[in-house]
């Protein structure tokens, strides 16, 4: 069912689908920049979702043309699910049982909470000034939130706009994110390497490190001389899915902040549905599969994804510094533009030539008490995390 917004004098109708099955024909056409909100991508990520995952799709119209998009999901936060880690002090334990209690519930978070960075809406500014995107969005998350509390009995708590980048536009409608209510939150950065235009191979990414970091290449190289890689293709990922997930939890679990577990067939759905464009590789010792990583291809950016190893290989082996080089061979060999590390471990990802891009959010609860407190929760749970940034090229 359409419904009709007017805005500026131009009249947006949305429309909201609740399966990527129910997609219009020129969904695609609106957003071929970005494989995240291409339907192939969506199919495959309504099947591998978390549990407590649900993925919403809104279309904006302006006379019957398809000229916005939107992806949204309903995230159901657990108390089990927020804080995995279990080596907390008692003191730790409780301060964050009570977090746990004032976040737990339903929010909604336009964008993809899987994978870091503004993959979420996209609309043709030619047609809908900013500002009317923002506010037929609103319109229609407020529909969706009547929509999820008539058929699911749950009733919204907050609403979460993630991943920006401190330059993009929508940082210009401050004033009307604020009459929405959302407040600005910052999170930890983006780490990205951008791929420079005289890297033909490896080998001169090589050699455009300073010696110490060549040296540590080196190093870690030489530890992994008994690891083998191989990349895995649809029947060795479903072979190994098991072991792989066993290797995904044993990095997850240790994360500071969860919002949901991957199923264990997530990678295999994701290559059945994403053939080529992602990609497994496995790191074998003896054998027997001791740690993986994955890529999703989205020219020109190669986004790197989960990954896994077994704690006993990492250190001794620098299993986890080789992933990172090895990601960082596949884009440069492949002509990426980009390699998108994401977040976390900030400092050894800069030792190889990534750089931190500040990202913010926008965020909004319904309770106005917690509302007022959500920046000071959100600096809690995205602390500034002391580091040191490396330059590892001449």
């Amino acid at each position: 069912m359409y419904q009709s917004v007017f805005f500026h004098a131009i009249l947006i109708k949305f429309k909201i689908f609740d399966t990527s099955d129910k997609l219009p024909n020129d969904w695609d056409s609106l957003g071929p920049h970005d494989i995240y909100l291409q339907r192939n991508y969506l199919q495959a990520l309504e099947k591998a979702s978390p549990n407590n995952i649900s993925s919403y799709y809104i279309g904006f119209y302006n006379d019957d043309v398809l000229i916005g998009i939107a992806l949204v999901q309903r995230v159901q936060l657990y108390l089990n699910d927020i804080f995995r880690n279990h080596k907390d002090s008692c003191f730790q334990e409780r301060f964050k049982n009570v977090i746990s209690r004032i976040l737990k519930g339903n929010i909604l978070v336009v964008g993809n909470i899987t994978h870091t960075g503004q993959h979420g809406i996209y609309f043709d500014t030619q047609k809908m000034p900013y500002d009317t995107f923002l506010k037929c969005l609103f319109e229609a998350l407020n529909d969706l939130k009547t929509h999820i509390r008539s058929k699911h009995g749950k009733k919204i708590r907050a609403v979460l706009m993630k991943d920006y980048f401190l330059n993009e536009t929508i940082h210009d409608y401050s004033t009307v994110l604020s009459n929405f209510g959302l407040t600005k939150v910052s999170v930890q950065p983006n780490m990205i390497m951008d791929v420079r235009s005289h890297w033909k191979t490896f080998d001169e990414y090589i050699g455009n490190l300073h010696k110490k970091y060549r040296d540590r290449y080196k190093t870690a190289r030489k530890k992994s001389r008994q690891i083998i890689k191989r990349e895995l293709d649809i029947n060795a990922i479903q072979e190994q899915s098991k072991s792989m997930y066993e290797l995904y939890k044993n990095v997850s679990d240790n994360a500071r902040i969860n919002t949901f577990i991957l199923p264990q067939d997530h990678f295999l759905i994701y290559k059945k549905q994403l053939g080529d464009q992602f990609k497994v590789y496995g790191y074998y010792f003896k054998n027997e599969l001791i740690g993986f990583y994955s890529l999703i291809l989205n020219q020109p950016y190669l986004e790197t994804y989960f990954l896994g190893y077994d704690t006993a290989y990492q250190y001794k082996n620098q299993l986890y510094l080789n992933m990172l080089y090895d990601m960082a061979q596949y884009g440069i060999e492949n002509k990426f533009k980009h390699i998108v590390y994401a977040r976390t471990a900030m400092e050894i990802k800069s030792s190889i030539g990534a750089k931190p891009l500040k990202m913010v959010m926008y965020l909004k609860h319904t309770n106005w008490l917690l509302n007022t407190l959500l920046k000071y929760i959100f600096q809690f749970m995205n602390p500034s995390t002391e580091w040191q940034e490396r330059h590892p090229f001449k």
